[in-house]
């Protein structure tokens, strides 16, 4: 008699014949693919980081011509982009791929094989927005791409029409992941596993899903808004024509807002497991830090307006987005007092995971005090625009979620590959970043006090910005060979011995159950 073979599970990954690049490339395997989102995310990283170098090399001296300031405005959009779309978001999803299934106890993620898609709409997208340098020029209006400054009259070629079909195709890969974390969390925890025995992480990246969720569409509709005023003739943001241009700002930032807290979530999230294991003790209020995860999820999608305060809003809608911008400042206050005490009385073993755990919070709440100044309108006025804000976001986005990065990085590592990072290497690592970052800055406070405003490719001397912006771009450089010593020594690690046992850090959840690397 004939046996007919079972159809599999959608929620199995199947197996490859042979091995080798191939098997990466069709694979399904969450663990595989959580590994190829961290490698193109760094290499992003990297990527973002030259602009980076190149932007502040132009700003270090005055009345600069190191590059033409249209040059300077396609790779200060694409710097943003990057840094934004195809580093911080997705590498939070790449540690979601490849620890929640081990820290649930699932044997992968929900589905997959849209996980396998939505990572590969990655270099898509990338791909999309890059291929205008060579088509004339990349996007040139900045990351947010104000009206009128992105509609054809302003800008003509091809960079702004790449750039919303790139970001499209990045916002169907973050929204399929989104469905799958959701999914794969709520119904494939291991048996006794409770939503309140999940680990932080988890909850984090659970809350992070939810918004991408909520969020994605909106930023998809807009840019759909945005691709038809400058290819179908419609007016949605042409005041001339009766459309309104603070549409725009509305709805980028009701989805930008919540944007920030998808960068930021899952670097509290990993600085949630770090600091109980090298702390030697549990962490301090476990359901007040998954709440507060959930609030901040909840209140992000109030304060969208707080940049919008220079652009006339109503009185109430002023008051109203002034009280929950400082509203949600609490949730974060709970987490870090919560982080706090977990690490107060605790065997506290400083290894360098747990130092870019601590370099986390007291950059991101170098950070979050900027924020409250922002909430503030009087204050607000005399800093909207300036070089205050782009220190603000760099302390959270940087001091925060690459902090938070490269903390999971050395910590999980040993897990992911049987091998450790050199400990040594990786606390210079972290003290040249840290000094590098705090260089780079919080110059850029003073800047914006001093009234030098942000988006310029250059400015006349005799303003008292010389000295900073000098300073600002050292701090760059600092940065940069921190980077280089981290890449020697993760090739050079990779090189080395599997030594790593299978709980090398004593750690408290499920994936330090299981082999290093897991099977």
């Amino acid at each position: 008699m004939t046996t007919l073979a079972t159809p599999s599970s959608p929620s199995t990954p199947q197996p490859h014949p042979g091995g080798g690049l191939w098997s990466w490339i069709t694979t399904t395997d969450h663990k595989k693919i959580g590994m190829m989102y961290m490698i193109t995310t760094v290499f992003f990283f990297l990527v973002g980081g030259l602009m980076a170098l190149v932007i502040r090399s132009q700003l270090a001296t005055s009345e600069s011509d190191l590059v033409s300031q249209d040059f300077y405005n396609q790779i200060f959009t694409m710097h943003g982009t990057t840094m934004i779309f195809l580093f911080v978001i997705p590498a939070g999803a790449g540690l979601g791929n490849y620890v929640v299934p081990l820290m649930i106890g699932a044997r992968d993620m929900a589905y997959p094989r849209i996980n396998a898609l939505s990572f590969w709409l990655i270099p898509l997208g990338a791909a999309l927005m890059y291929s205008a340098f060579l088509f004339g020029g990349a996007a040139d209006a900045g990351w947010t791409s104000y009206t009128p400054l992105s509609r054809e009259e302003f800008s003509s070629g091809p960079g702004i029409d790449l750039w919303i079909m790139g970001l499209q195709v990045l916002g169907i890969s973050s929204i399929g992941g989104a469905v799958n974390f959701i999914v794969t969390m709520l119904t494939m925890r291991a048996p006794g596993m409770k939503l309140h025995r999940m680990p932080i992480f988890c909850w984090t990246i659970l809350v992070t899903s939810l918004l991408v969720l909520a969020a994605t569409p909106v930023f998809a509709s807009v840019l759909a808004l945005l691709f038809a005023d400058r290819y179908l003739d419609t007016d949605f943001f042409n005041a001339a024509e009766g459309g309104n241009p603070l549409l725009w700002q509305h709805l980028f930032w009701f989805y930008s807002h919540p944007a920030v807290y998808v960068m930021i979530l899952p670097a509290m999230g990993v600085v949630s497991e770090v600091l109980p294991v090298f702390a030697r003790k549990p962490l301090f209020g476990y359901r007040a830090v998954a709440y507060s995860s959930v609030a901040i999820g909840v209140y992000g999608f109030t304060v969208w307006m707080h940049h919008m305060f220079t652009t006339g809003l109503s009185v109430p809608l002023t008051l109203f987005t002034m009280a929950t911008t400082m509203v949600i400042a609490v949730p974060s206050g709970v987490k870090m007092f919560n982080w706090i005490a977990t690490l107060w009385g605790g065997q506290i073993r400083f290894t360098a995971a747990m130092l870019f755990a601590i370099g986390f919070l007291a950059m991101f709440l170098i950070g979050g005090v900027d924020g409250v100044f922002n909430a503030i309108v009087p204050v607000d006025y005399a800093i909207n625009d300036t070089y205050w804000q782009v220190a603000h976001i760099h302390y959270v986005i940087f001091g925060g979620s690459v902090f938070g990065i490269f903390a999971a990085i050395f910590f999980w590592f040993p897990k992911m590959t049987g091998k450790f990072l050199d400990e040594g290497l990786g606390k210079l690592h972290f003290a040249l970043m840290f000094i590098g970052m705090n260089l780079a800055f919080m110059p850029m406070h003073f800047l914006g006090i001093a009234g030098m405003p942000r988006r310029i490719a250059t400015y006349q001397g005799g303003q008292g910005w010389e000295t900073l912006n000098l300073i600002s771009t050292i701090g760059a450089f600092l940065i940069a060979t921190s980077i280089l010593i981290f890449l020697f020594n993760f090739f050079k690690s990779l090189m080395g011995p599997k030594i790593a046992a299978d709980d090398p850090w004593e750690g408290n959840t499920l994936e330090w159950a299981t082999t290093s690397p897991p099977p």
